[in-house]
């Protein structure tokens, strides 16, 4: 099924290089990590790259998503609801990722049939081959041209021999057919290493590497993820059998910070061989300042126990965090530049509304990220009050500040059983409520991609906690993610009674971020500040977050 649509002049007049990033054998085992530390490394070699997260769901974008399931829902600047690997790229890169850098299945699909309905196809009948891989490569394309990419990096993401990804290996195959040149293949297969063998099995991922090949690809390198180092007999019984030089099989096992992959990336001098099959030479070699973080996130010897209060990381018996990684590497982040490591605990929400609040004795800080809903938001509610009254820094992230306003109003100002109209739409004290713009699309069942999304201007009082943190910068930008507000009519009660008003919308409208006066560290953001914070840009309030927690041990 080739594609004829393109003249040559065409084709050469796309100098941008590509590289396509598969997963064999299972999912889960980092190819968005790995796909960033390639980005990370090629931009060590001094070009301009950038990244692009295909999902093989129906789903339109992440928003709908159960996180439990997906893992946590990414917004880019420009609003759009994304796959958390997208924050991968933007933590590893250094630069802001679009909504033109993500597509799933749905809405490809979704153009593809927008489109025909506009007869923008002249009456041709719209076939799901080549339609839908050349709206692929379209997008592809377009992404690559706003970015300015010298090096685009597209992360196909299921486990090749799975029916969703089949029409994204198509479209990459077509890319391919076009120019060769400018197209490389990356599998990133796990390799296990069973107990009672104890030996590193090539098998699953020589049957990956023949679906692959099944669906006209050839992979150029193999990442070959494993708990250890893969060795030299394995290397080549995996160059024999899956058609790829031993020296392009890299080893990718695991590690205790991900970001020392682009370095042990370097090691097998990946990022000189993708130069090589591409025609390009390095224009400079500098992984330093990356090398230099990595070291101080590692040595760090001071540990700091942070308690994450949430309630979407259990899934049957098994612990997942996947629900909030950002926050997680945001922390990561702010430990590397202070100097401390961070031990992070887990606590469901309803465990604390079980057991009390004594389980938190053990933590330097407490955060409650990110939530919607009642389930946990009582024991979020204790776990705050616990907080406030025992000084323990707290730090509240969009429901987190939402819980924050709710428990202050119960406890300080004395509104029985005040609520969020989210939990409790009939409470006597809607301290916080639905934004009066979002009750039209409740009342329509108009759910995805209607919330307020995107980074939004922030202008930060004076003299405030938070202001300090931020370098005393009177205006920010911030990203978000929320339905419900602060409720204004309740704004001087809680200003009266001690909690302040730290940032605001410029017409100052929307209550961004709230402190408690007189505590070492009780802030709540209505804003995402872990979705702009990066490993050689830690987010200042991370950092005074953490040096707090540090200080208070």
């Amino acid at each position: 099924m080739q594609n004829k649509t393109k003249s040559s002049a065409q084709k050469n007049s796309d100098k941008t290089k590509y590289i396509f990033v598969v997963g064999g054998v299972m999912s889960g085992v980092g190819k968005g990590v790995a796909a960033a530390s390639i980005g990370r490394v090629l931009i060590g070699k001094g070009f301009n790259v950038s990244a692009i997260k295909i999902d093989p769901y129906i789903n339109v974008d992440a928003g709908t998503m159960n996180p439990v399931e997906h893992g946590e829902v990414f917004v880019t600047d420009d609003g759009d609801e994304t796959d958390q690997d997208c924050g991968n790229y933007e933590r590893f890169l250094g630069r802001d990722i679009h909504k033109e850098n993500y597509m799933t299945t749905g809405r490809v699909y979704l153009n593809v049939i927008t489109r025909e309905r506009n007869l923008e196809f002249g009456g041709k009948c719209v076939e799901v081959v080549p339609h839908i891989p050349l709206e692929v490569i379209k997008r592809i394309k377009a992404a690559a041209k706003k970015d300015q990419a010298d090096i685009m990096i597209i992360e196909i993401g299921g486990t090749v021999g799975e029916y969703q990804n089949l029409l994204f290996l198509e479209a990459a195959r077509m890319m391919h057919l076009d120019n060769p040149n400018n197209v490389l293949f990356v599998m990133v297969s796990y390799l296990p290493i069973p107990s009672k063998i104890g030996e590193m099995k090539t098998k699953p991922t020589q049957y990956a590497v023949h679906s692959l090949q099944a669906a006209g690809i050839q992979p150029d390198f193999i990442l070959a993820r494993a708990e250890r180092p893969i060795d030299g007999p394995r290397s080549a019984k995996l160059a024999t059998f899956c058609n790829v030089q031993e020296g392009d099989i890299i080893s990718a096992p695991d590690v205790d910070s991900i970001y020392e992959i682009p370095l042990n990336f370097e090691k097998d001098s990946l990022g000189d061989k993708i130069l090589q099959k591409f025609g390009l030479k390095p224009r400079r070699k500098d992984l330093a300042d990356w090398r230099a973080m990595a070291e101080k996130i590692k040595n760090a010897k001071q540990e700091v126990k942070i308690g994450i209060v949430g309630k979407y990381f259990g899934t049957g018996d098994f612990t997942l965090a996947d629900s909030y990684i950002s926050v997680i590497e945001a922390i990561k982040h702010a430990g590397g530049a202070v100097g401390v490591r961070p031990v992070l605990h887990w606590v469901n929400a309803e465990e604390v509304e079980k057991q009390g609040t004594k389980i938190l004795d053990q933590f330097d800080g407490i955060i409650v990220p990110q939530g919607w809903g009642s389930r946990g938001a009582e024991g979020k509610i204790a776990t705050i009050k616990y907080c406030r009254e025992t000084k323990l820094p707290y730090f509240g992230l969009c429901y987190g500040m939402q819980m924050a306003v709710i428990e202050f109003a119960r406890n300080v100002l004395n509104f029985k059983n005040a609520n969020s109209e989210e939990v409790d739409p009939k409470t006597a004290y809607p301290v916080i409520h639905i934004m009066p713009n979002q009750k039209e699309y409740l009342a329509k069942k108009q759910y995805g991609g209607t919330i307020r999304l995107g980074a939004w201007p922030c202008k930060l009082v004076a003299g405030t906690h938070i202001a300090k943190a931020y370098g005393n910068k009177t205006d920010v930008s911030e990203r978000h993610r929320h339905r419900y507000e602060f409720n204004n009519e309740y704004r001087k009660q809680f200003e009266a009674a001690g909690m302040a008003i730290g940032g605001a919308s410029p017409d100052n409208q929307l209550v961004e971020a709230i402190e408690i006066t007189g505590h070492p560290f009780f802030i709540g953001t209505q804003f995402h500040p872990e979705y702009k914070s990066r490993p050689l840009e830690p987010h200042p309030l991370f950092v005074e977050f953490i040096k707090v927690c540090a200080n208070k041990k």
